[in-house]
């Protein structure tokens, strides 16, 4: 990841803490083809001493294959972004941009053994129902063997992460008049993302007058 300037960059804790959080992103890696990649829900845990971000695909997805325990993996995740127009500002003469938040994930992928699929499922639901405001439910409700053809239909990678980049680009090299005018005009969009994203503005820049009504 190109970072775009220092003050956007994303310390490691905070970007495994973001990238746990969001639970969803792209895992690519490249064979004689070119990239392959695939949009995927993951769990992020420390095992020893090690972070790991575990993924499943279908058996017969192209990335299976590449998950040799030495070809590299990237996985992607993305957060919040907005355009930003150029009369957004208080100041004249900025420049049209976009807003953003993402941490890249990379090292070696390990392909899992099919025994270690049912708790992979489990790991894995357990962190999504957790943040729905309902009892957890978990494959144990499942019909026995459409739970097991299901779990038999999947393949289990651990991404054993030695790289982690993380970017948010919110304004932070911008005058204060121009960070307050930009996250005002986020905070009155339709749009949930944009409203989120100018509350991380203003957690950035916490003194200053905004007017979010």
């Amino acid at each position: 990841m190109h970072v775009l300037r220092p003050q956007f960059h994303i310390e490691e804790q905070a970007a495994l803490e973001f990238a746990g959080q969001r639970g969803f992103g792209v895992v690519v890696a490249v064979d004689e083809r070119g990239p392959r990649a695939s949009h995927v829900p993951f769990v992020l845990e420390q095992r020893d001493g090690q972070v790991i971000v575990q993924v499943h695909l279908t058996a017969r997805n192209p990335l299976v294959p590449l998950a040799d325990g030495a070809r590299r993996f990237l996985l992607i995740v993305a957060g919040d972004d907005a355009y930003i127009s150029n009369d957004w500002y208080a100041s004249p003469d900025n420049v049209s941009t976009w807003l953003y938040e993402a941490v890249h994930l990379s090292g070696v992928a390990h392909l899992r053994g099919p025994g270690e699929n049912r708790g992979h499922g489990d790991a894995l639901l357990a962190v999504a129902e957790a943040r729905l405001p309902k009892p957890p439910w978990d494959l144990a409700r499942m019909e026995p063997g459409k739970r097991e053809s299901m779990l038999a239909a999947i393949r289990v990678i651990d991404l054993v992460v030695d790289t982690v980049e993380g970017q948010a680009k919110l304004n932070q090299h911008k005058s204060d008049a121009d960070h307050v005018a930009v996250a005002g005009r986020l905070a009155r969009s339709e749009e949930t993302g944009h409203r989120r994203l100018a509350r991380k503005m203003q957690a950035l820049r916490p003194g200053l007058g905004y007017d979010f009504s």
